[in-house]
């Protein structure tokens, strides 16, 4: 029997911004984590439409692949108030009720001031009822393994943040980077399948506490490993839910084996 569990669970509540730790999350079949990833900052005109929405890849946004300083704040979002607040070292910079006009305009003026040599166009605040703006157009979620990160920290020689790589579960017990080839992950409350492998852009590169470009990471994994994925994205195939602590029950697949 696997000895993986959950280390812990994350949501990024606006794209870009900073992630908010959970300890359970209840999941949809088909869903994410509820309110990941479920505002983006239109950066120019996205085409996104509120009343039919649909992917739209994230250079349309304010995202960290092209915006590192989004990684310098931290943010609070209360799902009961739909209050949104921005912090620098503590500080309180800006904030506003997501799901007001009022309040939506305040966080808004804010990011033309702080972002204004980064943006395309005023910026705006998009969201849609059960829309989340990730990086895929399927409803996924995130897990990264922390022996995998243990094991590139050692053939990198320095320190790696797993939350350089923006996960939704991280996990350990389980031998480094046997997760790439997972095609089922059941959960005691949840059954999970493989949606991808998660190729890793320059969004890697931003260490996430400081919001410095510190490596090149998609090179590094190229230079190691011949790709440059790191962790998997997987569909909620049950509706369930997820707790840290749960036990980690993997299905691998015939290719398992073959060598990175």
């Amino acid at each position: 029997m696997s000895s993986a569990h959950i280390t812990a669970l994350y949501r990024y509540p606006v794209k870009g911004f900073s992630p908010e730790p959970l300890s359970r999350a209840d999941i949809a079949a088909g869903g994410t984590i509820p309110y990941d990833r479920a505002y983006a900052i239109e950066n120019g005109p996205s085409g996104f439409d509120a009343d039919a929405p649909s992917y739209r890849p994230k250079i349309r946004f304010l995202m960290l692949m092209r915006n590192e300083r989004m990684a310098g704040y931290q943010t609070s979002f209360d799902e009961a108030s739909g209050v949104l607040r921005i912090f620098t070292d503590g500080a309180l910079q800006a904030e506003g009720a997501l799901g007001t006009e009022e309040g939506r305009r305040a966080i808004e003026v804010w990011l033309a001031k702080t972002f204004r040599g980064e943006l395309r166009g005023p910026p705006k605040i998009l969201a849609a009822r059960s829309h989340s703006f990730s990086d895929k157009a399927a409803k996924v979620v995130h897990l990264v393994n922390l022996a995998s990160v243990r094991e590139l920290e050692a053939r990198l020689g320095r320190p790696v943040d797993p939350l350089r790589f923006r996960p939704n579960i991280v996990i350990d017990g389980a031998p480094a980077f046997s997760e790439l080839d997972w095609q089922r992950v059941n959960l005691p409350k949840l059954k999970l399948a493989f949606e991808s492998r998660t190729g890793r852009c320059a969004a890697t590169n931003v260490d996430p506490a400081t919001g410095r470009r510190d490596m090149d990471m998609p090179r590094a994994l190229e230079k190691l490993y011949g790709h440059a994925d790191f962790g998997i994205y997987l569909r909620a195939k049950t509706a369930g839910s997820i707790a840290v602590g749960d036990h980690v029950e993997p299905s691998a697949s015939a290719q398992a084996n073959l060598p990175l």
